[in-house]
């Protein structure tokens, strides 16, 4: 007998885990259904398993900052033991989360989903389920990358998966997977080299922090080949042969493991969203501003896999999950506010953004940058840091449009802007602080 739903949700991540708990509260009938482990990327695949690894890169960094400076011996990474360590995280995820749901009176399943109709869903080992509405959070999956023997790399997935980690790797792409990952596996001993196709890394941070983070990768071992075309990847005794093209050259390398950090799209393409007349935009569901589908409004879609302007970033899509799960509640158009959400690269140390770019400032009319090289401050000096910055951009109006931070502890100083800007605070109301001292937050009133 066909099954009849308020709501089914597509994805167990954080966008699809809150949404469905807040309809479910609220009185509906709920399922949520995931072929993978429920828990998503960010707890899973992502987020929080890269930086328990980090963790490990950290330690030996600190050590190795600090040599001749009171700190002696050799410390490195067992990389098998730094996977366990991962993995006391890891596996009680799944079970946590799906007793949550449990509780929140959530009925869970386990299946790949697809539309067969405007209002109904086929699940593989469930049968059919009618819907009376329907919320896509399946997340976003590694590009598809078009090369001879592009099937031979591995995916971040794997990466944080490796029992052991090879001597020789190459990360294709210069997003922030492949510096993430590069900067752990460079300090656990690995000889590291990324190809990116691009003149420019991580483009979507300011540029003058960027070329910091470069001269600290290259300072960590790591070797960047910017504007590689990647052409094939084959055999070589055993290993894979990298071959790629520079200024017009035939360029190779040998590595043992080759990883895809060329960026992810929306994972939505097995859905049959065509069956259900859902329309897609830049490779995701096509939503209005309030995420709700134009082509059928039975359909909401949250987080990676909406074609929203919500950067892929965890805390836009568990905002966005609640948003689109109030709006179904209570047939509403209410909007995500997408002001001041930070971006960090967790490297060592981290690149943190929240707000506008220079560029993108600047295009706005007067604006006043502060560009400031921290890499003498009391901060970084106490632990050895030699690279580190931050650049600060204001309006006529003295309002905080823009933070840009490179440097150990940043990640966590980025927040105080993040919330400046949210509440439209001003350069002096922030200044105004009394933090404590000496701390990272102490060093802010100097950064303006």
């Amino acid at each position: 007998m066909t099954e009849t739903l308020d709501l089914i949700v597509i994805g167990a991540g954080m966008a699809g885990i809150n949404a469905a708990k807040k309809c479910s509260q609220a009185g509906w009938s709920v399922a949520i259904v995931d072929e993978l482990p429920y828990g998503g990327t960010c707890a899973l695949r992502g987020c929080d398993p890269k930086k328990m690894l980090r963790a490990g890169a950290e330690a030996v960094e600190a050590v190795r900052l600090l040599e001749g400076k009171g700190v002696a011996g050799e410390t490195k990474i067992d990389w098998p033991s730094l996977m366990k360590h991962k993995e006391s995280f890891t596996d009680p995820v799944p079970e946590s989360m799906e007793s949550g749901l449990t509780e929140a009176g959530v009925k869970t399943l386990h299946g790949r989903a697809r539309f067969t109709a405007k209002d109904r869903i086929e699940i593989d080992g469930h049968g059919e389920i009618v819907f009376r509405r329907a919320l896509i959070a399946t997340g976003a999956k590694p590009r598809p990358l078009e090369f001879s023997g592009a099937e031979r790399l591995i995916d971040s997935t794997d990466f944080l998966n490796l029992a052991e980690l090879p001597r020789r790797i190459v990360f294709v792409g210069g997003g922030y997977i492949s510096f993430e990952f590069a900067h752990i596996a460079a300090r656990a001993g690995a000889e590291v080299t990324i190809l990116d196709r691009g003149a420019r890394q991580l483009k979507m941070f300011d540029p003058d922090l960027v070329e910091m983070l470069l001269e600290r990768s290259r300072e960590a071992g790591i070797e960047i080949m910017a504007e590689a075309e990647m052409e094939r990847i084959g055999d070589t005794d055993g290993a894979h042969r990298v071959l790629y093209r520079k200024a017009g050259q035939n360029h190779s390398i040998e590595a043992d493991l080759v990883v895809h950090g060329a960026g992810r799209v929306p994972d939505i393409d097995h859905l049959d969203l065509a069956a259900a007349g859902i329309e897609t935009e830049h490779g995701g569901v096509k939503v209005a501003a309030w995420l709700q589908s134009p082509s059928n409004p039975r359909i909401y879609a949250a987080g990676d896999a909406a074609a929203s302007p919500g950067k892929p970033l965890t805390p836009v899509a568990v905002f966005e999950g609640k948003i689109a799960a109030s709006n179904m509640l209570k047939d509403k158009r209410t909007e995500p506010d997408y002001t001041g959400v930070p971006s960090v690269v967790f490297t060592i140390p981290e690149l943190a953004r929240v707000g506008l770019l220079e560029e993108e400032a600047r295009e706005l009319g007067d604006v006043e940058v502060s560009f400031t090289d921290t890499s003498g401050w009391f901060s970084q000096k106490r632990i050895g840091e030699t690279h580190a910055g931050a650049k600060i951009i204001t309006g006529k109006d003295g309002k905080i449009l823009g933070a840009h931070m490179f440097g150990p502890e940043y990640a966590e100083l980025i927040n105080v802007f993040s919330l400046a800007i949210k509440l439209g605070l001003t350069a002096a109301q922030v200044k105004a602080m009394p933090a404590a001292y000496p701390t990272g937050a102490s060093d802010i009133g100097s950064m303006f």
